[in-house]
């Protein structure tokens, strides 16, 4: 019987042993892949992701030199300024390149920056255009004159979740430490007012991969290898480096912005009409709102798509085609993304009763006011008048709604723009015999043109006007 029993209790531990060791190798492999996992995403589309070098020329602030002259130290009158930021190869037969419109954009100048270079996983490097630019969502397109590229795929990021694992690639601090590879997750979804001063549009994918400077413009990826957004920001508590929290722009609005600005030279966004508020406890209670999810109506626009569908004041939009929304900037981010003249159902709740309200979208026609929108075919940098732009350059307006046509905001040396005498502050008043009233107009009727053909400007300049020509 202890025999027995002895055998009995060894082939129990055996069987344990053997248990142990099968699970312990089958999580060495499950490891392994997933390690494996990373290693091969790494591998496929880093040399997707580039590396953006700027430089541009700055005035140097003219009470600093004062300053400085006053205590008998002379500085020079202007200075060149580097910046890096990172990129993400999205179309490889055209060369088109998505990054921040905050990587490529000077705000003091109002302008690009003068001199935008790439460089390749392989070492080479190229010059690049401007596409388009849109502040709004941070996001740029650039093109470069390279073969042999490799374009990422675009991947979905509204099927994206919390928890799931992401890669991040990009340049974090110096060109030398390009191709950074960085693991994480997603931390959250729909972030929103969380970067000052940054953009309009804001729909953060939140995650903790690292995202350092430099990191502006690079990919953040699901572990498909997809595309699922463009690295744009950190919060690092006051600090330059990564505190585990980084934001994206995810995906779907980078499709979409990308497109517009390669494919219309500027981003056709749709509008309501509306003002509106986040609801607070104060007027969930005053109000006796039925629910603390939405948008309240406070005002109405004369004449909006949503005057002529009937919202009324005090009304609380829920939800948009089906797809409830949490606040008004979710709503204005479905909105914008909408095309112009889409029907869509809003529901709301009116006197604490539900209703549907069916809206037909227009397109925002101040939308470009926000956006410098630049045509390299001739050099030119444009955008619609405002009262800055109208102190800046001295205009006899004194409202920019007087002006007729668009301001040229720069000039690129050696262009034809530079060639036919253009210049900063000059307002383009005509193209060809067409009348324009904003840069919207400008590149409507440009796209009417046939490459080398002459177009003819009618350009203003103080009080007097004149003809140029320009071959296209």
């Amino acid at each position: 019987m202890q025999i027995k029993s002895f055998q009995i209790n060894m082939i129990k531990k055996l069987t344990f042993i053997f248990l142990l060791v099968s699970t312990l190798f089958a999580q060495t492999n499950i490891f392994e892949q997933f390690s494996n996992s990373f290693a091969d995403i790494a591998e496929e589309v880093n040399e997707s992701v580039v590396t953006i070098t700027t430089t541009n020329t700055v005035q140097m602030d003219r009470d600093v030199q004062n300053f400085y002259r006053y205590w008998g130290r002379e500085i020079p009158d202007e200075y060149e300024s580097k910046s890096l930021g990172s990129g993400v190869i999205v179309d490889d037969e055209n060369a088109y390149i998505v990054t921040n419109h905050h990587v490529i954009f000077d705000e003091r100048s109002q302008k690009p920056v003068e001199e935008i270079k790439v460089q390749l996983l392989d070492k080479r490097i190229f010059e690049a255009t401007v596409i388009g630019l849109d502040k709004a969502t941070d996001l740029a397109v650039l093109q470069i004159e390279a073969n042999d590229i490799k374009a990422v795929d675009l991947g979905d990021s509204e099927a994206v979740r919390v928890g799931e694992w992401v890669i991040a690639i990009g340049s974090p601090f110096s060109a030398s430490l390009s191709h950074t590879v960085t693991a994480g997750i997603i931390s959250a979804l729909g972030r929103n007012d969380v970067m000052n001063n940054l953009n309009t549009y804001q729909n953060f994918i939140q995650t903790d991969a690292a995202i350092n400077p430099g990191n502006s413009g690079g990919a953040l990826l699901n572990m498909k290898g997809e595309l699922i957004g463009i690295n744009a920001a950190i919060a690092s508590g006051g600090g330059r480096a990564n505190a585990g929290i980084g934001f994206a722009i995810p995906s779907t609005m980078v499709k979409k912005v990308m497109n517009d600005l390669i494919n219309k030279g500027y981003v056709v966004r749709s509008f309501l009409g509306i003002y509106m508020q986040d609801i607070n406890e104060d007027l969930y209670e005053t109000l006796d709102l039925k629910t603390r999810n939405g948008a309240i109506v406070s005002d109405i626009v004369d004449g909006s798509p949503a005057s002529k569908s009937g919202f009324e004041e005090g009304d609380v939009i829920v939800s948009f085609e089906g797809k409830e929304i949490s606040n008004g900037s979710e709503l204005k981010n479905l909105v914008s993304s909408t095309d112009p003249g889409s029907r869509v159902k809003l529901e709301i709740y009116r006197d604490n009763k539900k209703k549907n309200i069916y809206v037909i979208l227009e397109e925002r026609e101040d939308i470009i006011a926000s956006t410098s929108n630049v045509n390299y075919e001739f050099g030119l940098l444009l955008d619609n008048p405002s009262e800055d732009l109208i102190n800046k350059y001295n205009l006899n307006e004194k409202n920019p709604s007087n002006i007729q046509g668009v301001i040229v905001t720069g000039v690129e040396e050696n262009s034809p723009a530079k060639d036919s005498g253009l210049e900063e502050g000059d307002i383009i008043t005509r193209v060809g015999r067409k009348k324009i009233y904003s840069t919207k107009d400008f590149l409507t009727e440009m796209s009417k043109f046939d490459d080398d053909s002459k177009v003819l400007f009618l350009v203003k300049r103080g009080a007097s006007s004149r003809f140029i020509t320009i071959t296209r």
